[in-house]
């Protein structure tokens, strides 16, 4: 399905009824709504796992512009403000009130953008293995896919994260090399063929100059004011486990929880699915 907000067309999709029946009446369950990683990705990423999601919450995927079946729309506007602008004109145009906002790796970025320039806007906010600086624990990084995938693979995340190459040429090697070592459990062979990529955004966004390579969101985490789960795995090479702990500590103290999984690598919810998805469901109904 699209939606028109803010110019453009939004492509979503949802999983379970927001009102259900309940004897004489008719229950309403929380929305959650997943903003994918990427950018340049799209929601596809989340299914089938979250479904599993769909006895506690109504689940909303959206493709953020300029990724996935959403329209492009002027390349100037593929900024972190105008997606976060974006999910509270969509939550408006769908009437969503409060929704839990769910974010990882880059989906967690726009989720903290969203909840700094909106803060009163999210009724819950769940941020898993992504970073509020761009450049921190960059060390980090290249050690743990060293650790996990040799000299090749921490050849390549030097490049990324330290030279800032985002060329079609590193982006299949990372795929080959790299994005298998994202978690401990072997990705699905069908992703990539699955996902709709869009190049350009990703350019955009990490190549000179660009938010990914100079966003620096966390001293306005403090804006936050809604209950944030914030996850991330020991095992995690894109996004090191330090950035969670940075943002966990960035957040007011009373409405922040903060869970890390020591065997889970990025996104934790691949390598751990119970535990992971009994978290959210608790947190969700909470």
């Amino acid at each position: 399905m699209k939606i028109h907000v803010n110019g453009i067309n939004l492509y979503f999709d949802a999983d379970g009824a927001s009102l259900r029946p309940d004897g004489g009446t008719m229950r309403e369950v929380p929305t959650v709504i997943l903003l994918h990683g990427g950018p340049g990705a799209d929601h596809s990423i989340y299914k089938p796992d979250f479904s599993a999601l769909t006895d506690v919450a109504q689940v909303i995927y959206l493709d953020h512009r300029g990724n996935g079946r959403s329209d492009d729309g002027p390349p100037e506007l593929w900024t972190l403000a105008q997606w976060a602008d974006d999910l509270v004109a969509f939550c408006d145009a769908l009437g969503i009130v409060k929704p839990i906002v769910y974010g990882a790796s880059f989906g967690g970025m726009v989720a903290m953008a969203y909840a700094t320039r909106h803060p009163a806007h999210a009724g819950k906010l769940v941020l898993v293995s992504t970073s509020a600086q761009a450049t921190s624990h960059t060390d980090a990084k290249i050690a743990m896919f060293t650790r996990l995938g040799g000299a090749a693979a921490g050849e390549l995340a030097r490049r990324r994260f330290v030279e800032g190459d985002t060329s079609p040429e590193l982006l299949k090697a990372w795929i080959d090399v790299a994005f298998p070592l994202y978690t401990q459990t072997p990705p699905d062979p069908d992703l990539w063929h699955r996902i709709v990529m869009k190049q350009p955004v990703r350019e955009r966004f990490f190549g000179p100059g660009g938010e990914g390579c100079t966003l620096d969101m966390l001293h306005e985490l403090s804006r936050i004011q809604c209950p944030t789960l914030v996850i991330g795995g020991a095992l995690d090479p894109m996004l090191p486990v330090e950035c969670q702990r940075d943002i966990a500590a960035a957040i007011p103290a009373h409405l922040v929880r903060y869970e890390e999984f020591a065997n889970c690598g990025h996104g934790v919810v691949p390598d751990a699915p119970d535990d992971a998805m009994a978290l959210l469901r608790e947190f969700i109904a909470g």
